[in-house]
């Protein structure tokens, strides 16, 4: 009996703070999955982001609140490594431990926002990024990718490491291991981790923009209340 060939489907990476992670951040995981073909989506809570101001919980917070928000989906999974690490967190070092990890034949999907990806020249060995992984592009308010011309609106730099990457067929995600680029529609949701801390600063309730069991964390563990 013939076996099949056939590789896996590409696998999605979504990386953030997620201090907390909200149902914004668990939407953009769901459509891209979907969108793009996904045989999953890996969420990488950063442990000491390189680029941002110190997360206001800690990273094994911000880790116990992202499996939670992963639990029972089986679409999600939870990656610690940038939590464990001692390093600051970085995408290309990261990517290289997950090559290592899942085989250089791996297609694997890294998700942006488009304020992201705009800001992407700024980023640790950005050019190397696309040798490691593809990069899909989420619209989002004001910064909407809805065909081929988005890309004449990046910065220069961007837009000529971008040209001959683009294509608007997820199948070739999975063709390839590394190195296009895709935009996908993601739904808007007028949700940030910096609303939430703040109402919960002031004792207001952020109930039905993240998940309970996060909710429920954040009130046993005293998060992100003024001291």
């Amino acid at each position: 009996m013939m076996m099949s060939t056939a590789e896996p489907a590409p696998l999605g990476l979504l990386g953030g703070t997620f201090d907390p992670i909200h149902f914004a951040h668990l939407r953009l995981a769901e459509e891209a999955r979907e969108a793009l073909d996904l045989a999953g989506v890996r969420l990488l809570p950063a442990g000491q982001p390189a680029h941002r101001d110190a997360p206001h919980a800690s990273a094994n917070h911000r880790l116990t609140m992202a499996r939670l928000a992963a639990a029972g989906n089986p679409a999600l999974e939870v990656d610690d490594g940038e939590v464990r690490a001692a390093a600051a967190s970085y995408t290309v070092p990261t990517l290289e431990r997950l090559r290592a990890e899942l085989g250089p034949a791996r297609p694997l999907v890294l998700i942006l926002g488009a304020d992201a990806f705009h800001g992407l020249p700024g980023w640790h060995r950005w050019g190397e990024l696309f040798d490691l992984a593809h990069v899909a592009v989420a619209n989002r308010p004001g910064h909407a990718p809805r065909d081929m011309d988005w890309v004449a609106r990046l910065p220069a730099e961007l837009a000529a490491a971008c040209s001959a990457r683009l294509t608007e067929q997820p199948a070739e995600l999975a063709s390839s291991p590394s190195g296009r680029v895709i935009a996908f529609a993601m739904t808007p949701l007028d949700i940030s981790a910096s609303h939430i801390r703040a109402l919960l600063a002031r004792g207001a309730s952020p109930r039905y923009l993240l998940p309970d069991s996060v909710l429920d964390y954040i009130g046993l563990h005293h998060l992100y209340r003024t001291r």
